[in-house]
């Protein structure tokens, strides 16, 4: 069986027998796990596992565990700092800066990969703009060429550490007051002015970037779609234009910003005509029901290969008692929060 499209989540901290069912779907490819699924690393682990089993290729899980407010498993993890104290640290010093993104880039993944966890939707590399509050703290610096080298750097972290990085939120979200998960928001910048938010994605794809995240966001200079459902972006200006081979997530299709196109499964439709290869479904599970019930084209091959490539790899998990790299890691990003990191609102896609 091979890896479908449409990105899933589930209740609980276990698999319930009706969501067995759904992860053995054919159009199920990947699962996205929330707060709501994290008891203690041994319990992620066992769900993990469970997950893995259930078919072959085994499903990807994915989580968004940015740091700072977006830090889904907290007790038994590091807590992170969020991304913006990485670019404090790069402009009071640029070698201190790379070499702190690239220590916590690793300490996140490690210690997801040390439970099973295949994919952590980071890092953000909106620039940033000073106007998007959904972004704020979350954008690494609001200079193009001081997020490219964060990035790059925190990239290659994860990467040590058995775990492939996904870029967000293409092209960019922080030009954009509006939250695409309340809202369409629209970016009437003119090109050359979008070109700086591109910058970071260039030097990434330069540097073997595994996956992007789109972003609900309309930029009518380019498309009057939200770039998340536009052909014109995501074949046109990520893969032809910017050379981009690995796989694009589209954001959660149940936010907001891309209600406005039509029931689920016309946006999924657009999704994959777009060039999406994977299309997340979250906090809404008569939805994602809807839309593995409208898709009916079976997986693109050469999609589905893209996503296997995606899975985490084996790398030595971290030792917190002996491992020195891991202390010297965890004391790094305790060094950073300053305060309890804010409480998410609710389960949702970042």
């Amino acid at each position: 069986m091979t890896l479908g499209p449409v990105m899933v989540d589930l209740a609980g901290v276990a698999i319930e027998p009706v969501e067995r069912e759904l992860l053995r779907h054919p159009q199920v490819g990947s699962v996205i796990l929330f707060a709501r699924n994290y008891e203690s690393p041994a319990q992620l682990g066992r769900l993990t596992a469970e997950i893995h089993a259930v078919r072959t290729p085994p499903l990807l899980i994915a989580v968004d565990q940015e740091g700072g407010r977006v830090q889904r498993f907290r007790d038994g993890f590091t807590r992170l700092p969020p991304l913006r104290e990485i670019g404090r640290r790069y402009s009071a010093s640029r070698g201190d800066g790379l070499a702190l993104a690239r220590q916590l880039g690793w300490l996140m993944a490690a210690e997801l990969r040390a439970c099973g966890v295949d994919m952590s939707f980071a890092p953000c590399v909106d620039l940033d703009y000073g106007v998007s509050q959904v972004i704020g703290d979350r954008a690494l610096h609001a200079d193009a060429s001081a997020v490219a080298e964060l990035a790059v750097a925190y990239m290659l972290g994860m990467r040590e550490a058995g775990m492939a990085a996904t870029a967000k939120h293409f092209p960019g979200h922080g030009a954009v007051a509006a939250d695409s998960h309340v809202a369409l928001p629209v970016d009437r910048r003119a090109w050359p002015d979008i070109e700086a938010d591109l910058q970071p994605y260039r030097r990434l794809m330069a540097n073997a970037l595994p996956a992007v995240m789109v972003a609900h966001v309309v930029f009518p200079e380019v498309d009057d779609r939200p770039a998340s459902l536009s052909r014109r972006w995501i074949e046109g200006v990520l893969r032809n234009d910017l050379g981009f081979q690995g796989a694009v997530f589209a954001d959660d299709l149940s936010m907001k910003g891309a209600a406005a196109l039509g029931d689920i499964g016309a946006r999924g439709a657009l999704a994959l005509a777009a060039g999406c290869d994977v299309l997340p479904v979250c906090n809404d599970r008569a939805a994602a029901i809807a839309l593995l019930e409208a898709l009916k084209a079976a997986p693109d091959p050469v999609s589905r290969m893209r996503l296997v490539r995606l899975h985490g790899r084996e790398a030595a998990p971290p030792a917190p008692a002996t491992d020195p790299r891991w202390q010297a890691a965890a004391a790094a990003a305790r060094d950073l929060v300053e305060r309890p990191a804010l409480q998410l609102e609710g389960d949702r896609l970042a």
